[in-house]
């Protein structure tokens, strides 16, 4: 019975010195393990062969988990498989880059699951092959700064970037201190939210734009009042401000409106039919104009109400395409 007891007091130290080496992605030095456990250094020294591979020690003797190749173990019941099958789905079909860490991601958990739910098991498996797709855009470079800043943001360390202009024709460098990552699916992009110097503020970096990414010595604390959910709760995509949102009224044709109501477009949409069968659509928006790719899609059969700013740039681009084809008809 003692060796029982021995055995699994073992297994809980070890599952604790894990634990700890995960929530200190600095480290931690033999002796500050032993005193957080409550056992002698001896003692500690004699458990690291028994902790997982992933442990290492590093120059100046702190312990550290290597979380680039640590594995974690994940249960799931039937439905939160179908959630994850979901998931897959819309980061095979919205994401057109390849990523082979999704791909064995997704493809871990339908193996996972071939004898709880089989048609979802192949269906993540089909997931993984699509995004591991040899014609799908092979990016290797996007691969490594989105690698470089998981990293960094596991560990707390600050990055310095160069990011490149929307026109392309400027590189800004700045000290970064990664918040969140956040993917769109609206631009099939992936951004990074967080602290950057200068200008010593809130900023988002689209992924796709780093040119360049170093991860630096210097660590970082996220504040306790940072909350992704709530920065976003207003916007359409993935742009937010710090003031009040502005309201959207869009007027929607009569046959496309029970298209309309079959999604719920904006947590804070409100719709009211009008006597000629028309939508009035209404939603508070960060940035109005991140809607325009949504509302081109709609075509003619939308009307922007409000705000003006929002109209006038759809009735630019609509102006633009006559234009255009005035130009054509002429030439033919």
């Amino acid at each position: 019975m003692a060796t029982v007891n021995h055995s699994k007091t073992k297994a809980d130290r070890l599952l604790q010195i894990e634990a700890l080496l995960l929530a200190n992605p600095q480290g931690l030095t033999q002796s500050e393990i032993a005193r957080r456990i409550g056992v002698n250094r001896s003692t500690v020294n004699r458990y690291m062969p028994d902790l997982p591979g992933q442990v290492f020690i590093d120059d100046i003797g702190r312990w550290k988990i290597d979380r680039e190749a640590y594995l974690i173990n994940v249960r799931f019941n039937l439905h939160e498989a179908l959630a994850v099958h979901l998931a897959a789905r819309l980061l095979a079909t919205r994401m057109e880059r390849q990523n082979p860490h999704a791909a064995a991601a997704i493809r871990k958990l339908g193996i996972a699951l071939e004898r709880l739910a089989p048609q979802i098991s192949y269906y993540l498996c089909e997931s993984a092959n699509q995004l591991d797709d040899p014609e799908r855009w092979q990016d290797p470079h996007y691969l490594e700064i989105l690698e470089m800043l998981t990293l960094a943001w596991a560990e707390g360390r600050k990055v310095h970037l160069w990011h490149r202009s929307s026109d392309g024709h400027k590189i800004n460098e700045y000290d970064f201190s990664p918040y969140f990552i956040e993917a769109n699916a609206i631009g099939q992009s992936t951004y990074a939210i967080g602290f950057a110097e200068p200008p010593k503020a809130l900023r988002t970096f689209k992924i796709e734009r780093l040119e360049r990414v170093e991860i630096l010595t210097e660590s970082y604390q996220i504040p306790s009042d940072f909350d992704p959910a709530e920065l976003l709760s207003n916007a359409w995509g993935i742009w937010y401000t710090d003031t009040k949102p502005i309201e959207v009224v869009l007027r929607f044709a009569p046959h496309v409106v029970q298209r309309v109501k079959e999604t719920r477009w904006h947590k804070t949409e409100r719709t009211e039919m009008q006597e000629d069968g028309s939508l009035l659509w209404r939603s508070q928006v960060a940035e109005p104009l991140e809607m325009m790719p949504w509302i081109r899609g709609w075509g003619a059969d939308v009307e922007v109400l409000e705000p003006q700013n929002l109209r006038k740039a759809i009735e630019k681009e609509v102006h633009g395409l006559m234009d255009v084809y005035n130009i054509r008809g002429a030439e033919e």
